[in-house]
């Protein structure tokens, strides 16, 4: 019988205290945050610029696609990539290239280039993105204890919405004190250097590639999501949710600008949009605080039913008043669902398998999504954004039902007692909840 190893902290094992007590992660951490804030800065500020110009949301949709739609075509590349290649120096190079990237987009929103050059230099800093997040994200979780990983996870998604909210506040003060969208982009583009230094200041943890060879790597994650039911059903439900009921969110200016009636460069769309941000942020973090304890697979369902009422309330709303309680519900929502979900498949894949698994991910949630936006982007131009944001919410109260996880435990610990006898629990992960 073997003896667990202590934690090196004496905080509660999988809470955001556990994990932020970790040198390196917490450098990561607040390099990721800060690159964040750039991030969103950017995020909020070119859609609503698109929007000013084209009043169209097919072309919104179709330029938030141009920078996440990389995501669906090279995540399982840049999976291998980050299997087969020094995690440090690629990081940084990664970085690097979207650093360029956003230097381009600034100066051609300066000289008011055309539609066609935007999207395609914001494509390339997708094409970035795509590369690099398989890597960063199967780096992160190892900086630190396997049992502390819900906190770790629950900490990510806090500081990704929680730059969701201060990169449009900032993005907003800086406006009102001049700063144009182009230098916006330009600040965005030096908050990558966060992220450069952070990599250069931890311990990178060593990760041994997988036995698989060449290109039959990438076939490595579809196997594991096709032999293991959790994680399968898991980027099942990720892949659903985010086609059909996430578009709202990168459509959301032509959501507030016809749903609501507010301007897309109006303060009060930024306040709009940082409530709901808000929400989302404190999602995030309560799977890690009031909910550390709790199993996420319980989460999950009632998470989907009160995402699915908020998102259908969201769309029958006519004016920006209660916009701000009923959004700020729904992100929160929104993302305390995405954090149960990744906790879950983060507990059930070993280190070695996390760079082939976490590139599904990516596809099932940052590579969906722009599909979203290219299909519901000109329905909405057609009959109006109340019934995109309706098919989207009774899509997720059908997934409540879909993806209740917590009846197949069992079944799951079948499966691995099947595979290799009780030992293969500990190989693949623990059965998230157990």
């Amino acid at each position: 019988m073997s003896v667990a190893v202590p934690l090196p902290h004496p905080y509660t094992p999988g809470s955001v205290r556990a994990a932020f007590s970790y040198r390196d992660y917490r450098l990561v951490w607040l390099g990721m945050f800060a690159s964040g804030i750039g991030t969103w800065m950017q995020n909020v500020a070119l859609p609503a610029y698109v929007q000013e110009r084209t009043r169209s949301g097919g072309l919104v949709g179709l330029m938030v696609f141009g920078q996440l739609g990389p995501v669906l075509l090279l995540s399982l590349p840049g999976g291998m990539l980050a299997a087969r290649f020094p995690r440090r120096p690629y990081l940084i190079v990664m970085q690097g290239f979207q650093l360029v990237g956003s230097l381009v987009l600034a100066a051609l929103v300066a000289r008011d280039a055309s539609f066609a050059a935007l999207f395609w230099c914001n494509t390339v800093i997708g094409v970035g993105n795509a590369l690099g997040a398989p890597a960063l994200q199967a780096t992160v979780p190892m900086l630190v204890d396997r049992r502390d990983l819900p906190g770790a996870i629950s900490l990510n998604s806090t500081q990704m919405n929680g730059a969701r909210v201060v990169g449009p506040l900032i993005a907003g003060l800086l406006a009102i004190w001049g700063v144009t969208i182009a230098q916006i982009f330009v600040i965005n583009a030096g908050t990558y250097v966060f992220m450069m230094v952070a990599f250069l200041m931890i311990r990178m943890p060593p990760a041994a590639p997988r036995s698989t060879e060449g290109w039959r790597q990438l076939t490595v994650g579809f196997r594991l999501a096709r032999e293991r039911y959790l994680v399968g059903r898991t980027l099942g439900t990720m892949t659903l949710f985010s086609f059909f009921c996430l578009p709202f969110i990168g459509l959301f200016p032509t959501v507030v600008d016809v749903g609501l009636g507010v301007e897309p460069q109006s303060a009060t769309y930024k306040w709009v949009y940082a409530t709901w941000a808000l929400g989302a942020a404190l999602g995030g973090l309560s799977a890690g605080t009031v909910l550390a304890r709790v199993d996420k697979r319980v989460v999950v369902r009632p998470a989907f039913i009160g995402f699915g009422i908020s998102l259908i309330w969201f769309g029958l709303l006519r004016g920006p008043a209660l916009a701000y309680p009923v959004g700020f519900f729904l992100g929160w929502c929104y993302f305390l669902l995405a954090t149960a979900l990744l906790t879950v498949l983060q507990q059930n894949i070993t280190d070695t398998e996390r760079p082939y698994v976490m590139s599904l991910w990516f596809m099932a949630f940052g590579g969906t999504v722009p599909l979203g936006y290219l299909t519901f982007g000109p329905i909405l131009d057609r009959i109006g954004p109340h019934w995109v944001l309706a098919i989207g919410g009774v899509a997720a109260l059908l997934l409540a039902r879909w993806c209740d996880l917590r009846v197949r435990t069992q079944q799951s610990q079948r499966d691995a007692l099947e595979r290799s006898d009780a030992a293969a629990l500990d190989e693949h992960g623990t059965v998230a909840g157990e």
